[in-house]
């Protein structure tokens, strides 16, 4: 057997897909875009056949025919709360709505209203939110119901990408969350709420384990990527939970900090606690629950300033140097980074992003420090909700995108005071997939042998105690912003 490992991530704007050897190298990577469609106000959606089309792209871009014998096994982890309709065939049937979509507000007071709202947070541990995959399925059943009467099950992004791969049907426990029919404490459907929502139960696939080996790479498969047919395909998992794993994050009590598309943190506890303020999540490393806490506007935020307002395209390094000119708290300056709604803790799908405290003296710099600012505000109300809950993280795994900002990163612990830890930020995510058929394949005995073998911390941010005033005040200001402009629509 082979002992690379790869892992496959489908992000909100593209799929990476990294090589790895079992220590945790990188020995090749690749990038693949594809688009988001927003075909009316609240609606944001993508083609998963483009997400397949991108990954084939991608990983022959990586996969070599003179090592493809060598990949030990293929781990798949993706966004959150797709509703991706298949027919028996398993053709697409539309677009999913992804998790940034809000159509199927009505939807849920109907939810409610059938099965009772105490009941569904009773059994699943989540409130009942439009981002979510059952009110979306619902949604198709009111609105589309040719594709809902067609459908044969409904997938996940990481269990289409399997399924292409392998031609095998799979859920995994860490994306059961956005059923509010799962289980959370027991890792199963219920069925009884499906029949009380009127959701078909057959549209349902059986719960994996995220490491569970669910079929293997088929010939055709083979042929549209460069992977080796009968290549071990694993089930995968929720990219939050994949990208806590990648991090390190394999006990309770550790906790990762996402700087991806969106923002927020995992906290890892041995024990199914929930709060209505935030989402409750299986972790892939089995017996364990990730309590979560997530904006829309993490690195989504800077990458839409820096194309719309920033004046100089994506060019990322040059904003955050301008931006470390600005004093702390940039002059007053203050963003609420609700960019497409918000969820957890305020759950407002009509939150707006709001600059706040304009005046002739602010400049490019002032805003994108702003923006920075805001972004670690949200992690701070997230970590402050959690510890109200009794969750409380004291050191933060580092991952994403966003972490190799050393500006970004120390923003973040000066405004939360706490300590925070970077490993390989921006293959955290597909490291974690990877690991995931490491442990499948048996490349590794266990999970916190994967992370041993794997983790290596770059950097350390101490928090600063001196910036602590300053960004108290930029703290309220922001929490009270919010307050005072809900109700302005």
């Amino acid at each position: 057997m082979g002992k690379i490992l790869l892992g496959i991530d489908i992000g909100t704007s593209s799929c990476k897909v990294v090589s790895f050897s079992p220590d945790g190298t990188v020995l090749g990577k690749a990038s693949e875009d594809y688009p988001v469609y927003y075909p009316q106000q609240g609606w944001a959606e993508q083609n998963p056949n483009e997400w397949w089309e991108a990954v084939c792209r991608a990983v022959k871009a990586v996969v070599k025919t003179e090592d493809a014998r060598e990949i030990a096994g293929v781990g798949i982890d993706g966004q959150s709360w797709s509703a991706i309709a298949v027919d028996e065939n398993g053709n697409v049937l539309c677009n999913t709505p992804i998790w940034t979509d809000t159509r199927s507000i009505e939807i849920c007071g109907e939810m409610k209203k059938l099965a009772g709202e105490d009941a569904l947070f009773e059994t699943s541990g989540n409130p009942v939110q439009p981002m979510y995959t059952m009110p979306k399925v619902l949604w198709y059943k009111k609105h589309l119901p040719q594709v809902y009467s067609n459908t044969a099950k409904i997938l996940q992004s990481n269990s289409f990408i399997a399924y292409r791969l392998t031609g095998e049907i799979s859920q995994d426990v860490s994306q059961g969350y956005g059923w509010n029919c799962y289980d959370m404490k027991r890792n199963e459907w219920n069925w009884d709420i499906c029949e009380r929502l009127g959701v078909k139960t057959a549209l349902l696939p059986e719960i994996s384990p995220c490491h569970k080996v669910i079929g293997s790479v088929s010939a055709k498969a083979a042929k549209q990527t460069g992977l080796k047919a009968g290549t071990p395909v694993v089930a995968g998992g929720l990219d939050a939970a994949c990208a806590a794993l990648g991090a390190g994050v394999v006990k309770a009590g550790q906790t990762q900090e996402q700087g991806g598309q969106a923002g927020g943190m995992s906290i890892c506890m041995d024990s199914c606690r929930a709060d209505k303020r935030l989402i409750l999540g299986a972790h892939v490393v089995p017996g364990l629950w990730l309590l979560q806490g997530g904006t829309v506007g993490g690195g989504g935020a800077l990458k839409w300033f820096a194309r719309q307002l920033g004046g100089i395209g994506e060019n990322f390094d040059e904003l955050c140097r301008e931006a470390q000119k600005i004093p702390a708290g940039s002059e007053g300056l203050v963003f609420l980074p609700y960019m497409a709604g918000e969820r957890s803790p305020i759950w407002d799908p009509n939150a707006k992003g709001v600059f706040f405290g304009i005046d002739f003296s602010k400049t490019t710099a002032h805003f994108t420090r702003a923006v920075l600012e805001g972004v670690a505000y949200s992690l701070r109300h997230n970590l402050e909700t959690a510890q109200a809950a009794g969750a409380t993280a004291q050191t933060l795994h580092v991952m994403g995108g966003s972490a190799n900002s050393l500006l970004w990163t120390q923003i973040k612990a000066d405004v939360t005071g706490r300590r925070l830890l970077v490993p390989s930020s921006d293959t955290a995510t597909a490291l974690g997939a990877a690991i995931l058929a490491g442990v499948g394949t048996g490349v590794y005995s266990g999970f916190e042998e994967a992370a041993a073998q794997t983790l290596r911390i770059n950097r350390v941010h101490e928090p600063d105690i001196f910036l602590r005033e300053v960004y108290n005040d930029g703290y309220r200001i922001y929490r009270k912003l919010y307050e005072n402009l809900k109700s302005v629509t």
